[in-house]
C-alpha cells in the first residue's frame, strides 16, 4: 500500500502561504503536477499513492470516482489561483502522473490542462507531459491529447522481457511500448520518453541489454532508467521475504547502470541527470528539472506534494478525503513545512549534484568542501568543472552518487 505522509505543521484550511513564499517569485519558474491516483491493477513493486477499483470500493463513495475526478482536480487548480493571488507567472511545465492518468478519458486530461491555462496562462513554449500505460492508449486517444495541448508523453516500458514484466506485475505485452512511440510520433508528439527499470529479480544482463536495445530502437528522444527499489509493504517485498524471488544486490545494479550508460552513449543519448538520458537538450524533461533545481510547483491531487518559495506541503492521500475537502471549500493539504536556509542549501546539494551541470562548490560547508577534494582525488568528480567551481560526477561518481552526496552535505 502507499507509503505514509511526512510529519509537519497543520495546513491552513484556506491553503494560504506565508507572505515570504512569494517574494521574488517572478524570477522562478512555476510548474504544475497533476496526480491521477487510479490504476487498473497494482504492480507488485509500487508504493505510490494509487488505488485500484477494488481498493476504493466502499471507502470513498461517489467522491472517489474516476468519473468526476477531473472536476475535483479543477477545483484545486482554482484554489491554487486564489492562494497565489496576483502572482503574474505563466505556467512553464505541466506533468500529469499517477497512477495511470490515461485511465481517464482524454477529454478529462485536456480539461484539467485547460483549467491551468484559463487560471494562470501557459508559457508559449510550455512543456506539457502525461504518463501513460502502453495498454491504455490508442492512436485516437493520443491524437486527442495532442490536439488538446499535450506535447510530451512518457510510457512505462520497464522491460522488454515477459518474465521480467511478470515479476513486476506489469500487464502490458512486450513490444507494445515501442509501438506506442510510433503512434505518439504519428499523433504529433515532439517529445517521447520510455521508462525502464533494471535489477528486477530474475533479470539477466542479456535481458537488460535486450530491453535497452528495444527502447533505443523505438526512437524516443528521452529514456529514463531506474534501479528497482524494493519498498517495504509492497507485494514484491513480501515475496522476497518469503524467499519466492531473490533480492538483487548493489553490484548487479552497478553493472546494469554501466551497461545502460554505454548503450545510451553509443546510440547518441547523453546523460543529464543520473537516471535520465536525452538525445538533445530540448528532449530533457523540463518539469523534472524544476524539481531538481528547487523551483516552484503546485502538486494537485491526492497525496501530491507542492513547493513554493521554501514552503513545502502535501495533500491528504485518499481520493475520497481529497474530494470531500475541496467540496467543503477547504484546502486538501494535510501538512506543511517551512524550509530554513540551511534546509534549502542541503537540498540544493542533494539534487543538483545529480545533474550534468553539477553543484556549485560555493554551496559546500568547510567539511563538505574537504570531502569534495577527496572525491576529486578518488575520481568521483570531474577535474575540469571542479576547477571552474562546480562538483560534477564522473561515471564512477554516478555509481556512488548517494555516498558522494552524504559526504558533501556535511
Amino acid at each position: 500500500m502507499p507509503s505514509a505522509l511526512p510529519d509537519g505543521e497543520p495546513m491552513p484550511e484556506d491553503g494560504s502561504l506565508p507572505p515570504h513564499a512569494l517574494e521574488g517569485a517572478a524570477a522562478r519558474p512555476l510548474g504544475f503536477y497533476l496526480h491521477v491516483p487510479y490504476c487498473a491493477t497494482r504492480c507488485g513493486y509500487c508504493d505510490f499513492n494509487t488505488y485500484t477499483a477494488t481498493e476504493l470500493r466502499g471507502t470513498g463513495g461517489v467522491l472517489a470516482s474516476r468519473d468526476n475526478y477531473a472536476d475535483t482536480l479543477v477545483d484545486e487548480v482554482r484554489l491554487a489561483r486564489k492562494v497565489l493571488g496576483d502572482d503574474p507567472r505563466e505556467v512553464r511545465t505541466v506533468f500529469v502522473g499517477g497512477g495511470t492518468p490515461t485511465l481517464l478519458a482524454a477529454a478529462d486530461l485536456v480539461r484539467m490542462l485547460a483549467a491551468i491555462r484559463d487560471e494562470f496562462g501557459l508559457a508559449a513554449d510550455a512543456e506539457v507531459t502525461t504518463e501513460a500505460n502502453p495498454e491504455s492508449v490508442t492512436p485516437a486517444y493520443l491524437a486527442e491529447l495532442r490536439a488538446g495541448g499535450f506535447n510530451r508523453i512518457s510510457f512505462g516500458m520497464q522491460s522488454a522481457r515477459q518474465h521480467v514484466l511478470k515479476i513486476l506485475d506489469r500487464t502490458h505485452t512486450p513490444g507494445r511500448p515501442e509501438a506506442c512511440v510510433a503512434e505518439a510520433r504519428a499523433a504529433g508528439f515532439e517529445h517521447v520518453n520510455l521508462d525502464l527499470i533494471y535489477g528486477t529479480p530474475g533479470e539477466s544482463d542479456e535481458d537488460w541489454r535486450a530491453s535497452l536495445a528495444a527502447a533505443i530502437g523505438a526512437g524516443p528522444d528521452h529514456i529514463s532508467a531506474y534501479a528497482l527499489i524494493v519498498e517495504e509493504g509492497t507485494q514484491l517485498a513480501r515475496r522476497i521475504r518469503r524467499g519466492e524471488v531473490p533480492m538483487t544486490d548493489d553490484d548487479v545494479h552497478a553493472d546494469r547502470y554501466l551497461i545502460a550508460d554505454e548503450a545510451m552513449r553509443e546510440a547518441g543519448y547523453d546523460w543529464y541527470e543520473v537516471s535520465n538520458w536525452a538525445t538533445t537538450e530540448a528532449g530533457r524533461c523540463l518539469h523534472n528539472e524544476l524539481y531538481w533545481r528547487g523551483a516552484d510547483w503546485w502538486g494537485a491531487g491526492p497525496g501530491a506534494h507542492s513547493h513554493v518559495g521554501g514552503v513545502r506541503w502535501w495533500n491528504v492521500k485518499h481520493p475520497g478525503a481529497y474530494a470531500a475537502a475541496l467540496a467543503e471549500g477547504r484546502s486538501p493539504g494535510a501538512g506543511r513545512e517551512l524550509l530554513s536556509e540551511e534546509d534549502r542549501r542541503v537540498e540544493r546539494i542533494l539534487l543538483e549534484l545529480r545533474l550534468v551541470s553539477g553543484c556549485p562548490l560555493s554551496l559546500l560547508a568547510p567539511a563538505g568542501l574537504a570531502a569534495s577534494r577527496r572525491a576529486l582525488a578518488d575520481g568521483l568528480l570531474e577535474p575540469g568543472p571542479y576547477e571552474a567551481g562546480s562538483a560534477v560526477l564522473t561515471l564512477r561518481g554516478r555509481l556512488l552518487a548517494d555516498a558522494v552526496v552524504r559526504d558533501l552535505v556535511d
